[in-house]
């Protein structure tokens, strides 16, 4: 589609002559656009598309061979019934012609008929299956989403064999269309979710969507938090678990993430890899990632406030030691915290950049160089340089890659709050956190469900696992339309093989 086009009259029927002029004037001259005329028995015909976006082969042997062999006289209807493609159908308007062609279609027009035959013959270009980059498992299938639309939808497909899933298209962008599709289970979607995100998604004035994450930004719910509103994986059973809990899907051509929605705040600390341990394990490391965020963003602020203001809460000998390794230290605790999150934050973002093999060692080695040297040099303290290590490591263990990034941002205001006001200004920061948490939305949900609103039942799915036998509904919050996943008394029913 193109934007602010008018409705357009019909274009045939035209000679083709005429009609090589009017494509070749619309494409500007482009070398890629195949246009050939033939001619039978008086009768003429034109086949053009764009020559990089079709199959050659199937043109050749589906289409033109058929047509230059057939001996029956060139009609539209001849025609169809000739061509051994299920695809055909009538395009009489230029407007719609020109947005098809970019798609893969090959036109046929027969000369003074008052239509021309369209055949999607596009050529589909896709990588590999590969493990997915940024989710990395342990336990559990290795498999990531790629960039084609088919690929993807195969996938989800093949782990969800319902008749009850709906993959519903919808195209994206005025300018240059892309197509999303909206993915969920009709016997478990809350009905308003999915009225919710169609209509977000259907209301959309945009030229282009980039990608899902791009996506993402345009329909959520407020764009001037930090927080991700919706969940982001290349990972199609973290896809398909969601889809199964009754929330909604959304893919994209040509990106290699999938959205799912709602989500709530604690649904970033979750993994699959915790379902595929046993409930101890889960539950162990699920709390490990809720004490790693409390680290990565009060730790450096609290020691910020403690050597500024606090000393009284630092243990005599840790403060003789803290003492001593900042008696060369030229600068006051809340500039040295912030130098050293800042070389830290170099090292991270170079390692991503660079290659994997160079990248690893920039991290290593870069870290442990700079760490010695900024010691020797005097710009910071032994003691520090543990505390922001640990830091950094706490905002590893977050299993999304957007809520990590937002962690990380969070602790540079809460360290500056720490040193200017001390453990006042980390409770008016964690208070302020904990207010606009309070009022973010995710679809029109409250974001930190089950908290707020409170629901004891889901606890044992946000904040820790319990046996497999108490895991037996859905999530109350997200309200879908069947609660119970299994009957729980058979589920705890232990049988002999001769009973």
């Amino acid at each position: 589609m193109r934007k602010g086009k008018n409705k357009s009259s019909k274009l045939f029927p035209i000679s083709v002559d005429k009609l090589k002029t009017l494509m070749e004037s619309k494409f500007e001259n482009n070398p890629d656009l195949s246009f050939t005329i033939f001619e039978k028995s008086e009768a003429r015909i034109a086949v053009f598309y764009i020559s990089y976006l079709v199959e050659p082969e199937m043109v050749e042997q589906f289409m033109l061979k058929p047509l230059l062999d057939g001996k029956s006289k060139w009609t539209n209807q001849s025609i169809l019934n000739e061509i051994p493609l299920r695809s055909g159908s009538k395009i009489e308007k230029l407007e719609e012609i020109l947005d098809k062609i970019l798609i893969g279609e090959v036109y046929i027009y027969v000369e003074n008929e008052d239509a021309a035959l369209s055949y999607l013959l596009d050529k589909k270009e896709k990588r590999d299956l590969t493990q997915a980059e940024t989710e990395s498992l342990v336990l559990g299938p290795k498999v990531a989403f790629t960039e084609s639309m088919i690929t993807n939808l195969n996938i989800v497909r093949w782990s969800i064999r319902s008749t009850d899933l709906v993959l519903e298209k919808i195209m994206i962008g005025e300018r240059f269309p892309r197509e999303a599709r909206l993915v969920y289970v009709k016997s478990l979607a809350d009905e308003t979710d999915i009225n919710t995100m169609r209509q977000r998604l259907k209301e959309l004035e945009v030229d282009q969507i980039e990608d899902s994450s791009v996506l993402m930004q345009y329909i959520e719910d407020s764009s001037l938090t930090i927080f991700p509103q919706f969940y982001l994986t290349e990972l199609p059973d973290r896809f398909v678990y969601a889809i199964d809990k009754g929330r909604i899907g959304l893919l994209v051509e040509n990106s290699p993430t999938a959205t799912i929605a709602p989500s709530s705040f604690f649904s970033f600390f979750e993994s699959t890899e915790d379902l595929y341990m046993r409930w101890h394990a889960g539950t162990f490391l699920r709390s490990v990632r809720f004490i790693a965020i409390f680290l990565s963003i009060f730790l450096t602020p609290l020691y910020v406030a403690a050597t500024t203001f606090h000393y009284e809460i630092i243990p005599i000998k840790e403060l003789l030691t803290i003492g001593n390794s900042r008696a060369i230290v030229p600068f006051p605790p809340i500039i040295e915290v912030l130098i050293l999150e800042f070389f830290i934050e170099l090292l991270r973002e170079a390692g991503a950049r660079l290659p994997t093999k160079i990248g690893q060692t920039i991290g290593i080695v870069g870290g442990i160089v700079i760490g010695t040297a900024a010691v020797q040099a005097g710009i910071t303290s032994n003691f520090l340089i543990i505390l922001v290590a640990i830091s950094a490591l706490a905002s590893f263990t977050i299993p999304n890659y957007l809520m990590s990034t937002a962690i990380r941002i969070i602790r540079f205001p809460m360290i500056i709050l720490g040193g200017l006001l001390g453990l006042i200004g980390i409770m008016f920061g964690t208070c302020f956190l904990l207010i606009h948490l309070l009022k973010i939305k995710s679809l029109g949900r409250p974001y930190l469900t089950p908290i707020y609103p409170f629901r004891w039942e889901d606890l044992n799915k946000a904040l820790f696992r319990l046996p497999i036998a108490y895991q037996s509904k859905r999530f109350y919050s997200y309200q879908p339309k069947d609660i119970k996943r299994y009957k729980k008394n058979k589920a705890k029913t232990k049988k002999d093989i001769d009973e």
